[in-house]
């Protein structure tokens, strides 16, 4: 079930937005970090005082051209020049302090988010999707693209409105001193012109909220073929993902073409908004100029101050496409904080895991399907000594699938106990083996241990597994490699099982590395466990040869169940 997206924006929004901004306001952002808000707040300062003088400065300065006073005209060039240079350092620092404030909060955010992520195991669960109730659409880019885009946009929000509070006291008392009437007619514009720019443009929040995810599934099907070109060559299956990849960019454009449409609507009002603001002052001041009221420099002033005025009075007016922008980005990143949360608070498995056992143990251990539609495993209680080797076949590869996932504490739903060494003593090889971008010395050895296994060693368990040609292949240990392209996947199962050997835990866990290992393998990799003396619990096949094993768990039709004890070991 995917999560709601907003159409317009509400107290949910509103809740997530607080709770994003409590977020951001926590001890990771650092004594630094506020230094660069009380600059901010210096530097909007200085800018609106210098807008200020500006305007007085411009009023005198137009009234000397009229007056055809020289030296007062000489006099305020200078004036507009210094002011003019203040304001360059102003605005330049402001800028860079801008950034850098950005720059904190986001790796704030991200450092909470990615905490929340990966803490296990959220992370499996959010991204695959069979195993989630109100899954959230691609986390990763939530994480990446919309909390930069976040912390930018609240950034230039705040100070949007920041600068709208000083501009408003600062010119506020300018206008009135002019006119009590274009003082109303602001305040008034200002209201009804963000009224009508809200109902125009209402249709963007969501709509931006879509477009995040088409651009996220577009992109993410062209890294699918990045990362699959081999197998898509070889299988020819060129036209089919162009098909995919046409149908989502159709997608991609659809959504983007109504942005568009709206936009026109909106840009239409709000050009037309911005036009008027230039006539107004002067259909107000001109005829309190024409009776002698006031000066004529009065008009550039008012003009200036109204613009001002209105602009602080109009942001939701003139910052429609941005505020649209961050709502639909506070939802996304709420949906998401919300989804981790639930995960980590809700959970809807009742397994409990003790990791402080000698042995493995089930006890009642009770596993439905992920829909609940039929049983898998019903009440399975046996226990595995230290030393025993046993084979556990299925008829059902869900079934066997979902006792590997729940030893491991990652099936999500079901109920009893299980009783398993602590982590370090105890090694789980899944069926697609996880070989991240690094040296093959760092993919075979745990961090810290890479100087302390002889180099005779691994080159030996290599040779044994037959692994050698991998060495010329990438040029020795040291040398990085994306594995999963440069190694076949049975090659990638026999690394990982490499991996697996000198770590020499008490317990080893394989799940079916009969999908991509021939029997010869894998009684060459049972027979090196048991030199090493690992225990080990192997997901296997139903005619696997028995003469590995100490016992069989047979997993029959509709959770059924059976334990043997076999009389032989090899």
């Amino acid at each position: 079930m995917k999560s709601t997206q907003p159409e317009i924006l509400d107290l949910t929004s509103l809740s997530r937005f607080f709770d994003l901004l409590k977020q951001l306001l926590s001890p990771l952002i650092g004594p630094k970090a506020w230094l660069f808000l009380g600059l901010l707040i210096l530097m909007s300062v200085s800018v609106n005082l210098l807008n200020v003088i500006n305007s007085y400065i411009g009023r005198d300065f137009i009234t000397a051209i009229e007056h055809k006073d020289t030296p007062e005209f000489i006099h305020q060039a200078l004036f507009y020049v210094l002011v003019f240079a203040a304001s360059t350092v102003v605005a330049v620092i402001y800028r860079y302090v801008e950034e850098r404030l950005g720059l904190s909060l986001r790796i704030s955010l991200t450092q909470r988010l990615l905490d929340a992520y990966l803490k296990h195991p959220i992370y499996y669960r959010l991204c695959d999707g069979s195993a989630l109730n109100g899954e959230v659409e691609y986390p990763d880019q939530r994480i990446s693209e919309d909390v930069k885009n976040f912390t930018l946009n609240l950034l230039s929000i705040v100070l949007m409105g920041m600068n709208g509070v000083f501009t408003i006291v600062a010119f506020s008392s300018v206008l009135w001193s002019i006119s009590s009437l274009l003082f109303t007619v602001a305040v008034v514009y200002a209201v009804v012109g963000t009224y009508l720019a809200g109902r125009l443009g209402g249709p963007l929040i969501g709509l931006n909220y879509h477009q995040f995810d088409r651009e996220a599934h577009f992109r993410s099907d062209l890294i699918h073929v990045r990362e699959n070109a081999e197998s898509i060559a070889v299988l020819r299956r060129e036209e089919r993902v162009k098909s995919r990849l046409s149908k989502h960019f159709e997608e991609l454009v659809t959504n983007y073409r109504n942005i568009i449409e709206v936009n026109r609507s909106l840009g239409f009002f709000t050009t037309g908004y911005n036009y008027l603001i230039q006539i107004i002052p002067a259909l107000i001041v001109a005829p309190l100029f024409m009776r002698g009221e006031v000066e004529f420099g009065v008009i550039t002033q008012s003009a200036m101050a109204f613009t001002q005025l209105l602009g602080a009075f109009s942001l939701l007016v003139t910052q429609f496409q941005l505020f649209s922008s961050f709502a639909a980005i506070v939802a996304r990143l709420g949906a998401l904080t919300e989804s981790m949360d639930q995960q980590d608070t809700n959970q809807k498995c009742s397994i409990v895991i003790h990791s402080d056992e000698p042995g493995i143990r089930f006890r009642h251990l009770n596993l439905p399907s992920l829909n609940n539609a039929h049983t898998l495993i019903d009440d399975l209680n046996i226990e595995i000594q230290p030393g025993t080797r046993v084979l556990v076949a299925s008829q059902d590869e869900m079934a066997s699938a979902a006792l590997f996932k729940a030893t491991a504490g990652i099936w999500n739903v079901g109920s009893g106990i299980i009783d398993r060494p602590s982590l370090d003593q105890i090694m789980f090889l899944p069926e697609r083996p996880y070989l991240p971008h690094a040296t093959l010395r760092e993919l075979l050895l745990h961090t810290g241990e890479e100087s302390r296994t002889p180099e005779g060693t691994i080159l030996d368990l290599l040779e044994r597994l037959h692994l050698s040609s991998i060495l010329e292949r990438v040029n020795g240990l040291d040398t990085e490699a994306h594995w999963w392209t440069t190694l076949s996947l049975g090659e990638q199962q026999r690394v990982a099982f490499a991996r697996l050997w000198l770590a020499a835990p008490r317990f080893a866990v394989l799940d079916r590395p009969h999908s991509s290992l021939d029997s010869d393998t894998i009684a060459l990799m049972l027979d090196l466990l048991n030199l090493r003396g690992i225990s080990y619990v192997h997901f296997g096949d139903r005619h696997e040869p028995l003469n590995f094993y100490d016992a069989t768990l047979t997993i029959h039709e509709q959770g059924l169940w059976s334990w043997k004890k076999l009389g032989h070991a090899n």
